[in-house]
């Protein structure tokens, strides 16, 4: 399937119902379809991975031509001028979380571009480095609970940006650290209790958030 055949395709099932229900939920951009995401995932394994098309697609500046670009693109064959320049334009909550895990939690370049992103003024690239964090702790089966180590500090420093955006994608980073097995738990519990006597009501927030899931019987429970 080449480009316009995409795009002929997004034309033809659009639903402008979905568009005004994406808003509700701050999902979307300028330009959207309203095509729901299992369908696009469908489109993208009719498709396969495909760099050319991935950059047509994200260059057409619509939403749903941007999560294909994540789910299709060849992690192989993206340079650092791309990855900046996806990353800088991310714009919704779901781009980044989608982008991050189609496609950045595979790029080791992603993983070294948090210690950089974490401190950007832009909510959604800040955004970025966290919900990558989270990704990474969920899919990474590999990785030994002294890799997030280096993690906590980022959490920590960032856990004061009220920002909605920053600081969900802050707490989910932390719970789902906490949620990998029981060493990772108590190191992402002692960090939310660290976080909860800073006097500040994001930190609050977000310690709390943590501290209820990780410590919530259900997960104890399957941890033990």
């Amino acid at each position: 399937m080449d480009f316009q055949e995409v795009i002929n395709y997004f034309e033809e099932i659009q639903d402008e119902n979905i568009v005004n229900s994406n808003k509700r939920f701050a999902i979307g951009c300028e330009h959207s379809y309203g095509i729901k995401l299992p369908v696009i995932r469908k489109l993208a394994k009719e498709i396969g991975k495909d760099h050319n098309l991935a950059v047509k697609l994200w260059n057409h500046t619509y939403h749903e031509s941007h999560l294909l670009a994540t789910m299709i693109e060849q992690k192989e064959k993206v340079t650092s001028k791309q990855l900046d320049e996806w990353v800088d334009s991310f714009y919704s909550w779901d781009i980044v979380d989608q982008a991050c895990i189609n496609l950045l939690v595979d790029l080791p370049e992603a993983r070294d571009n948090i210690f950089v992103w974490y401190e950007s003024d832009k909510e959604f690239v800040k955004r970025t480095a966290f919900s990558l964090i989270a990704v990474i702790a969920v899919h990474d089966k590999k990785a030994d609970a002294e890799d997030f180590d280096k993690y906590f500090p980022l959490i920590k420093k960032a856990s004061f940006d009220n920002r909605n955006f920053v600081k969900k994608s802050v707490n989910w980073a932390l719970r789902q650290i906490g949620k990998r097995d029981a060493e990772c738990n108590k190191k992402a519990l002692k960090v939310a209790y660290e976080i909860s006597e800073i006097d500040d009501k994001t930190c609050k927030w977000i310690s709390s958030n943590a501290i209820r899931e990780l410590e919530s019987e259900k997960v104890q429970k399957r941890l033990s």
